[in-house]
């Protein structure tokens, strides 16, 4: 009796396959070693293929990495929809939706962007990549934070106040790279959910 082999990978699936492992590990790199430690060479080693692998998806660093960002952008709005709705679910407190808001851009992936960000702003041309990538970001996060309060932004003042809560955790995950803050962002978001709340549902 013989012995049939197993079917061999379609090479679309494979090439699928090999740019996602590229992808993973330049957001990997970003987060951990930062822009000038992400090199292709570093990334294809980490992610387990060879340099002309690489090459062939992402011929330059600077495709790489802003495709890997591109990505960890998409996998950041996915999570945070899957949050969000999941506290939508349960009736979130305005705190829920902010402690919420203050984990997520305290990841590796909100990492992995801020060392793009860095780069980008003595790089004309890789600046022009990003900036159309972070304002597309900006206002699904935007969006997705008003349907998570339950916000009415016809009402003056709320939808600055809902800017202003992105900015804060973005600016809070920026304090994280240098040392573990979250203690201090725990205390500060508590502080400012209570403002917010304030804003959003005045007291008669």
């Amino acid at each position: 009796m013989t012995t049939q082999a197993a079917p061999r990978e379609p090479r679309q699936d494979r090439s699928r396959a090999t740019r996602q492992r590229l992808l993973e590990a330049a957001i990997d790199c970003l987060a951990s070693v930062g822009w000038t430690g992400t090199t292709v060479t570093v990334v294809a080693e980490r992610a387990g293929v060879s340099r002309g692998a690489a090459q062939h998806h992402f011929p330059t660093r600077e495709e790489l990495v802003t495709a890997a960002v591109e990505y960890g952008s998409e996998v950041r709005m996915t999570r945070m929809r899957d949050h969000l709705d999941a506290l939508a679910d349960q009736r979130p407190t305005v705190r829920d939706v902010v402690m919420q808001l203050g984990e997520m851009f305290a990841s590796p992936l909100f990492r992995a962007a801020l060392q793009l960000w860095v780069a980008a702003s003595s790089d004309d041309q890789l600046r022009a990549q990003v900036l159309p990538l972070e304002a597309r970001v900006g206002r699904e996060a935007h969006r997705l934070t008003v349907e998570a309060l339950g916000a009415d932004e016809s009402v003056p003042g709320v939808r600055e106040a809902v800017q202003a809560t992105l900015d804060l955790v973005r600016g809070l995950g920026l304090a994280d790279l240098l040392t573990d803050d979250a203690p201090r962002r725990t205390n500060l978001l508590t502080h400012w959910a209570t403002t917010l709340e304030s804003i959003l549902r005045p007291r008669p």
